[in-house]
């Protein structure tokens, strides 16, 4: 008995997902007003609010810093000079190498907003319809598939000469000759560039995420009329 239950509610999963597929391939058709640009538009649109009310906010002082969701911390294999260096009396000395290190991500965001526009205006009626019915990220999946070579690109050489700009290399010199100081200690000599770099980037797409699903799950935040015809397909 157990078992046709089970057989019996995959198979109504599998036919509503075969008929949401269904319903989406029949959009332009099916009778609702809506056709192939505006469903491209739509989630241009979506993007475009993302980039602009969101990552924005990254390139502003204590964009990263002070964002639980980005602030970018030590690598792992690095958290004991961290803690080191707070364990005799140096948090502030800590305070300040993480805060170059955020400082200098901040920094590199600003390079982003074009080559994000490029990607946004890129998206055809296709790309649309497979964000639509995808997961609620999948419009940011998209930008990252689309951009991350390019903003690595981007963001690193800015990350390098902000280090310096900022003062985070000799921010970091300092740090570690503290750590490396202290007794049975093995020393450490990081490139942190790459690092956060990468960390940059995570930062980036965690936070159109985060728009993302804001749109795709609050009504209130469909703010133009496109938004709301575009997103009520999905709903």
């Amino acid at each position: 008995m157990i078992r046709k239950i089970l057989v019996l509610f995959l198979v109504l999963n599998l036919t509503a997902c075969a008929e949401l597929q269904q319903v989406i391939n029949q959009l332009p058709q099916g009778g609702i007003g809506i056709g192939n640009d505006e469903i491209a538009s739509g989630l241009r649109q979506a993007l475009d609010f993302g980039i602009d009310k969101q990552v924005a906010k990254l390139t502003q002082t204590d964009g990263f810093y002070k964002n639980d969701l980005v602030k970018i911390l030590l690598p792992e294999e690095l958290q004991k000079v961290d803690k080191g260096l707070r364990d005799i009396g140096l948090s502030k000395l800590a305070d300040e190498g993480l805060k170059a290190l955020n400082r200098a991500a901040e920094d590199a965001v600003k390079e982003a907003t074009p080559i994000f526009i490029d990607a946004v205006k890129g998206i055809t009626f296709a790309d649309a319809k497979n964000i639509l019915i995808g997961n609620d990220d999948a419009a940011t999946q998209y930008l990252n598939g689309k951009t991350q070579t390019a903003l690595y690109d981007k963001f690193n050489p800015v990350i390098k000469n902000s280090f310096s700009k900022v003062g985070a290399d000799e921010i970091w010199s300092n740090l570690i000759n503290k750590y490396n100081s202290i007794p049975f200690t093995a020393n450490v000599n990081p490139d942190l560039t790459d690092y956060v770099t990468g960390e940059a980037l995570k930062g980036v797409y965690t936070m159109i995420a985060v728009e993302e699903k804001e749109i795709r799950t609050n009504l209130s935040s469909r703010t133009t009329d496109l938004l709301r015809k575009v997103f009520a397909l999905q709903d």
